[in-house]
Protein backbone atom coordinates (compact mmCIF):
# COMPACT_ATOMS: atom_id res chain seq x y z
CA UNK A 1 0.00 0.00 0.00
CA UNK A 2 1.37 3.39 -0.99
CA UNK A 3 1.77 6.00 1.74
CA UNK A 4 -0.84 8.71 1.95
CA UNK A 5 -0.05 12.13 0.51
CA UNK A 6 0.97 14.85 2.95
CA UNK A 7 -0.76 18.22 2.85
CA UNK A 8 0.64 21.00 5.02
CA UNK A 9 -1.81 23.84 5.64
CA UNK A 10 -0.22 27.24 4.99
CA UNK A 11 -0.46 28.32 8.64
CA UNK A 12 1.46 25.20 9.76
CA UNK A 13 4.15 25.90 7.15
CA UNK A 14 4.35 29.48 8.43
CA UNK A 15 4.75 28.25 12.02
CA UNK A 16 7.58 25.91 11.02
CA UNK A 17 9.25 28.69 9.03
CA UNK A 18 8.99 31.12 11.95
CA UNK A 19 10.47 28.55 14.34
CA UNK A 20 13.36 27.88 11.94
CA UNK A 21 14.06 31.61 11.70
CA UNK A 22 13.94 31.94 15.49
CA UNK A 23 16.47 29.09 15.88
CA UNK A 24 18.64 30.42 13.04
CA UNK A 25 18.95 33.79 14.76
CA UNK A 26 20.40 32.00 17.77
CA UNK A 27 22.26 29.13 16.13
CA UNK A 28 22.39 28.04 12.47
CA UNK A 29 23.16 24.53 13.69
CA UNK A 30 20.02 24.46 15.83
CA UNK A 31 17.94 25.66 12.86
CA UNK A 32 19.36 22.88 10.68
CA UNK A 33 18.64 20.31 13.38
CA UNK A 34 15.10 21.63 13.83
CA UNK A 35 14.34 21.23 10.12
CA UNK A 36 15.92 17.75 10.08
CA UNK A 37 13.78 16.67 13.03
CA UNK A 38 10.68 18.17 11.46
CA UNK A 39 11.37 16.31 8.19
CA UNK A 40 11.94 13.07 10.12
CA UNK A 41 8.68 13.58 12.03
CA UNK A 42 6.69 14.09 8.83
CA UNK A 43 8.29 11.01 7.30
CA UNK A 44 7.44 8.91 10.38
CA UNK A 45 3.87 10.22 10.39
CA UNK A 46 3.52 9.33 6.71
CA UNK A 47 4.90 5.83 7.31
CA UNK A 48 2.56 5.01 10.22
CA UNK A 49 -0.02 7.78 10.71
CA UNK A 50 -2.11 5.87 13.26
CA UNK A 51 0.87 5.21 15.51
CA UNK A 52 0.62 8.52 17.39
CA UNK A 53 -2.08 9.25 19.96
CA UNK A 54 -5.39 10.94 19.48
CA UNK A 55 -5.32 14.64 20.31
CA UNK A 56 -7.92 17.40 20.22
CA UNK A 57 -10.84 17.71 17.78
CA UNK A 58 -10.19 14.44 15.94
CA UNK A 59 -6.51 15.09 15.31
CA UNK A 60 -3.35 13.24 16.30
CA UNK A 61 -0.05 14.62 17.53
CA UNK A 62 3.60 13.81 17.15
CA UNK A 63 5.91 15.29 19.80
CA UNK A 64 9.35 16.28 18.56
CA UNK A 65 12.10 14.76 20.66
CA UNK A 66 14.68 17.54 20.78
CA UNK A 67 12.53 20.65 20.34
CA UNK A 68 9.43 21.83 22.23
CA UNK A 69 7.04 21.40 19.29
CA UNK A 70 4.11 19.18 18.35
CA UNK A 71 3.05 18.27 14.86
CA UNK A 72 -0.75 18.22 14.86
CA UNK A 73 -2.32 16.31 11.98
CA UNK A 74 -5.47 14.55 10.89
CA UNK A 75 -6.09 11.55 8.71
CA UNK A 76 -8.54 11.00 5.91
CA UNK A 77 -8.81 8.17 3.41
CA UNK A 78 -6.91 10.27 0.86
CA UNK A 79 -4.28 12.21 2.79
CA UNK A 80 -2.55 13.26 5.99
CA UNK A 81 -3.14 16.93 6.69
CA UNK A 82 -0.61 18.73 8.88
CA UNK A 83 -2.70 21.27 10.80
CA UNK A 84 -0.10 22.92 13.06
CA UNK A 85 3.53 23.03 14.04
CA UNK A 86 2.63 24.02 17.58
CA UNK A 87 5.03 25.17 20.26
CA UNK A 88 4.43 22.92 23.26
CA UNK A 89 3.83 25.93 25.54
CA UNK A 90 1.29 27.53 23.23
CA UNK A 91 -2.42 27.39 24.02
CA UNK A 92 -3.74 23.93 23.01
CA UNK A 93 -6.27 23.96 20.21
CA UNK A 94 -5.54 27.50 18.97
CA UNK A 95 -5.48 25.98 15.46
CA UNK A 96 -9.03 24.59 15.65
CA UNK A 97 -10.29 27.03 13.02
CA UNK A 98 -8.02 25.37 10.47
CA UNK A 99 -10.10 22.18 10.56
CA UNK A 100 -12.87 23.61 8.41
CA UNK A 101 -11.38 22.36 5.15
Amino acid sequence: MAPLAIEIVPEAADEAREARIWYAQRSPTAATRFIAELDRAISEIQTAPQRWPAHLYGTRRYILKRFPFLIVYRLSAEKIQIIACQHAKRRPGYWRGRLGS
